[in-house]
C-alpha cells in the first residue's frame, strides 16, 4: 500500500518506519518538525515527507495514499499539560479534521495510535477493550475524544481503527526517556540509582516501539472486516507490572545499582491492568517479540554504547516537555506551539 505516517520524525515514528518499508508498503511522513535535535544515535531512514503541522493539512495533501497511520499528537501528561488547551486542539480538534480530510481524499484505511492511558484510574481488575473510559489526564481525554468522533465517520468507503497502546519503550533513533522504563534504566546507568516519585504499586502495561510497528502492520494487513472501526488494546498480558516490579527488573539488569523511593512518594492515580486477548485472537500477524527483561538490556546496551550523559537524563535533549520549553524560549516554537525558526525542529507531537 501507499501509506502515510504522520510524526514519522519522532520517537514511535523513526523505529517503525523501517518495518513498513521492509514490509514492502511505499512510505511518505508528515511532520511538523520539532524534535530534529532530539537525536539518540542509529541511523534515520530517510522517505518522502511532507513538512507541516497537522493543523495545516490540505486535503491535497492526503491524494493518492490508500491508507494513514496517524502517530502524530502533544505525546505524554506532562506536555499535554503544558498547554491544555493546545492538547484539545491539535489531539483532538486537528486530528479529527485530519481524519476527515482523509476520508475525502479517497483515503480507505486510517489507523489511529491511541493509548491504555484511556482507562486511567482502573485499578487492578483486568480491563478489556469495552472496559469504560476513566481517563485522569488531558492526555488520556483528548485521545478519548478523538477516537469517539473519528467512529461516527466509519463507512463503506473510509475503515478506521484504533491501537490502545500499552505505554511505550525502546531504543529509538529520536529517544525519549520520559517513559517509564527508558527513564529507569537511563537513570540507573548515569547514576547508579533508580528514583521512584510515587510508591511504586500503580499497574502500566508496557509494550515495545517495534511491537507497536508490528501491530499497525497486523492491523493493516487484515481483513477489512476483522478492523473495520474496531479497537485493539496492542501489548500482551504477561507484560502489565507494577513500577515498583519494573525497578526491579532494572536494578537485576544494570550492575551496581540501588532503588530509592522519593521522601513524598504516594501512589498514582494513573493505575490500570489491560487485557490483551482481543489483539492476538483478532490479529493472529501480531506476534511481539519484546518483554521488558529484554528491552532493559537492549536500552542498557545502547546508552553505553553511545554514553549517554547523566545530564540529559532530566535535560530537555530527550524530554518532552523541556525541549518545547526550551524551543519556546530560545523563540523558535510560538505560544501556539507553531515553529518559526525550521532549524532545530523536527518530529512535531509524536507519541
Amino acid at each position: 500500500m501507499r501509506v502515510l505516517i504522520t510524526g514519522h520524525k519522532g520517537y514511535i515514528g523513526t523505529a517503525i518506519v523501517p518495518l513498513f518499508l521492509s514490509a514492502g508498503h511505499d512510505v511518505s511522513g508528515l511532520d511538523s518538525g520539532i524534535f530534529e535535535d532530539c537525536i539518540f544515535g542509529g541511523e534515520i531512514v530517510q522517505i518522502p515527507e511532507i513538512p507541516k503541522d497537522l493543523r495545516d493539512v490540505e486535503r491535497a495533501d492526503l491524494k493518492g495514499f490508500d491508507a494513514v497511520v496517524h502517530l502524530a499528537a502533544l505525546c505524554n501528561d506532562p506536555l499535554s499539560d503544558l498547554r491544555p488547551e493546545l492538547t484539545f486542539e491539535i489531539n483532538h480538534a486537528a486530528s479529527l479534521r485530519f481524519a476527515r480530510l482523509a476520508k475525502e481524499a479517497g483515503v480507505k484505511r486510517f489507523l489511529i495510535s491511541s493509548s491504555c492511558s484511556i482507562y486511567g484510574a482502573a485499578g487492578e481488575n483486568l480491563v478489556n477493550e469495552s472496559a469504560p473510559f476513566n481517563p485522569v489526564t488531558v492526555y488520556g481525554q483528548s485521545k478519548v475524544m478523538l477516537d469517539t468522533d473519528v467512529s461516527k465517520l466509519a463507512d463503506d468507503s473510509f475503515s478506521p481503527t484504533y491501537l490502545r497502546n500499552a505505554t511505550a519503550y525502546g531504543v529509538s533513533p529520536r529517544l525519549r526517556l520520559d517513559l517509564v522504563l527508558n527513564n529507569l534504566v537511563a537513570s540507573a546507568y548515569t547514576t547508579g540509582r533508580i528514583f521512584l516519585k510515587s510508591d511504586g504499586t500503580p499497574w502500566r502495561p508496557i509494550v515495545h516501539i517495534q511491537d507497536i510497528g508490528r501491530a499497525f502492520l497486523a492491523a493493516l494487513a487484515a481483513p477489512r472486516k476483522l478492523v473495520h472501526n474496531e479497537s485493539f488494546n496492542i501489548g500482551q498480558n504477561d507484560e502489565n507490572y507494577q513500577i515498583r516490579e519494573l525497578a526491579e527488573l532494572v536494578a537485576h539488569t544494570v550492575p551496581g545499582c540501588r532503588i530509592e523511593y522519593a521522601p513524598d512518594a504516594g501512589p498514582d492515580t494513573r493505575c490500570y491492568r489491560v487485557d490483551f486477548g482481543k489483539v492476538r485472537q483478532m490479529l493472529p500477524g501480531f506476534r511481539p517479540a519484546w518483554n521488558a527483561k529484554k528491552g532493559a538490556r537492549e536500552l542498557f546496551d545502547a546508552f553505553r554504547q553511545y554514553d549517554l550523559p547523566a545530564e540529559d537524563v532530566e535535560g530537555p535533549r530527550f524530554k518532552r516537555v523541556a525541549h518545547v520549553k526550551r524551543m519556546i524560549e530560545n523563540g523558535q516554537l510560538d505560544p501556539q506551539l507553531r515553529v518559526t525558526s525550521r532549524r532545530a525542529t523536527a518530529g512535531m507531537m509524536v507519541n
